[in-house]
């Protein structure tokens, strides 16, 4: 990194009007993603495009059903694959959201808004055409609590001229002495079919963006490679996918700005409920793991990570799919969703933590209640066993806190007579709480219930402070961002 001293605002070039359909880039149609964040350190993520956006005005797939999916999942034909769900004489670039990489160079400009003549610039790097067109760097040496600002250059391979540029902004934890108060939203379970806003993606991302949180996790199943329009069997297909849902500019206007932590579940990597063994089409289950940890996720070696936010609040990301046993497995000790290190590694760091407020949050339940006949989740009987494991330390602890995603319904589950309490986000739109899309389908509540909500949303968790109490909220809220339900727990000095 080399320093620089001048006005940033002031910009590099002023870059002209153009088609979005009109091969001249690079540009940045995929805007930007963050992750990872802690006091010091955080991962800038970008990827190259030969569009502007992405090409919505392209062709709808054919949809084909599910046993036909089925089948060729099962024995994967390339040609199958693509004629099946291309209608005939078109190709994947005539398809509806096709925005296609480019090769390219990318430099990074990012400076503390407190110091805005003070940037740091990197080198001028190529992306990696082996991943997507996609660069990733690592920033360290960070100030805790910082809000940073920051502008990514693009250029065409060698070339002196800039193509292109985006802003992005993030802020990072405060040290752990700070009485600030601490809010975050978490989000669960969308795609491209179903988003609710037809031109612009998914109404949660302006509704969480004037609640302005100081962070936000997406507990994964992100995208659903398992269903239609098109069914991802290839690893071209899981690309066109990925890039078309962050192409949708209310995901690439909330990205940009908030400092963010990305899970990953089932669909994002191939099949419902998947494992290793367990491949789709020709993606094999491991691969599909790499493509979201390494290529279209900011990256972080363990996928799972605690990061303190301020004097009260600590919070642990665990990983729910690249640790697992096959769910077929007989249950018992051996049987594991975590993973021996990742347990221990829990048990110890929360141990070790003296915050007021502690807060897990999985990509999957394990308090449930979870719907009739699911085998994949610790709320589920096949994980029994390790449920039980991990329920007993949570037992002892103080003021600890579930908080999931990959149901779509959202709820507040109770187990009377303990402190263990599930708060349940929610799926990102109401079209996926039909039961026919996944919703409840057990009927009425059940006794554990204290909330039961059968439509998407999101959820926000506050902790804060008044006078000699302090407290941790947390509020269902739907698409639009009104409060459903809200549940505080105070802690008196």
């Amino acid at each position: 990194m080399i320093r620089y001293f001048f006005f940033f605002l002031t910009g590099l070039l002023i870059i002209g009007c153009q088609s979005p359909y009109k091969i001249g880039g690079p540009y940045f149609g995929n805007g930007l993603k963050n992750g990872w964040a802690d006091q010091n350190s955080i991962v800038i993520w970008t990827r190259l495009t030969q569009y502007k956006e992405a090409y919505f005005e392209g062709e709808p797939f054919k949809e084909i059903s599910k046993d036909l999916m089925l089948s060729m999942a099962k024995n994967p034909n390339i040609d199958s694959i693509y004629s099946s769900q291309i209608p005939k004489g078109l190709k994947l670039s005539d398809m509806e959201g096709y925005c296609p990489g480019m090769d390219g160079e990318v430099q990074l400009h990012y400076y503390l808004k407190s110091s805005p003549m003070e940037i740091m610039v990197s080198d001028w790097v190529e992306v990696d055409n082996k991943k997507d067109f996609t660069y990733q760097w690592n920033l360290s040496d960070l100030k805790p609590g910082g809000s940073y600002g920051l502008k990514i250059f693009s250029r065409q391979k060698g070339a002196k001229k800039i193509q292109d540029s985006i802003f992005g902004s993030f802020a990072l934890p405060s040290e752990k002495s700070s009485l600030q108060a601490v809010k975050f939203c978490v989000v669960s379970c969308h795609d491209f079919n179903r988003r609710d806003d037809i031109i612009n993606g998914h109404k949660i991302y302006p509704s969480m963006d004037k609640i302005k949180p100081d962070f936000y996790i997406h507990t994964g199943d992100i995208e659903y490679m398992d269903k239609p329009n098109p069914y991802a069997m290839t690893e071209e297909l899981m690309r066109f996918k990925w890039n078309r849902l962050f192409s949708l500019p209310f995901q690439r206007s909330f990205y940009n700005k908030y400092t963010s932590y990305f899970m990953k579940d089932d669909h994002d990597i191939g099949f419902n409920d998947s494992y290793p063994g367990k491949d789709y089409g020709t993606v094999p289950f491991e691969r599909g793991l790499e493509i979201f940890d390494l290529e279209q996720f900011p990256s972080y070696e363990k996928r799972y990570k605690t990061v303190r936010w301020g004097k009260d609040l600590q919070i642990w990301i665990v990983e729910g799919r690249n640790y697992r046993s096959p769910n077929n497995f007989v249950d018992g000790p051996e049987k594991t969703i975590w993973g021996v290190d990742q347990k221990n590694w829990f048990y110890e760091t929360v141990s070790n933590s003296d915050a007021l407020f502690k807060v897990l949050i999985t990509s999957s339940p394990i308090l449930g209640p979870d719907k009739i006949n699911k085998n994949d989740n610790l709320s589920n009987d096949k994980y029994a066993y390790e449920q039980g494991e991990i329920l007993d330390f949570i037992k002892k602890q103080n003021n600890l806190y579930i908080v999931n995603g990959d149901r779509h319904w959202q709820y507040v589950t109770h187990i009377d007579g303990t402190n263990l309490w599930e708060f349940g986000c929610g799926a990102g739109t109401d079209s996926h709480s039909l039961p026919t899309q996944g919703g409840w389908n057990r009927g009425d509540p059940e006794p554990e219930h204290e909330f039961l909500r059968l439509k998407g949303g999101f959820l926000t968790v506050e902790a804060s402070r008044a006078e000699n109490t302090s407290s941790i909220s947390f509020f269902h809220h739907d698409v639009d961002g009104e409060i459903v339900n809200k549940k505080t727990f105070f802690h008196f000095k």
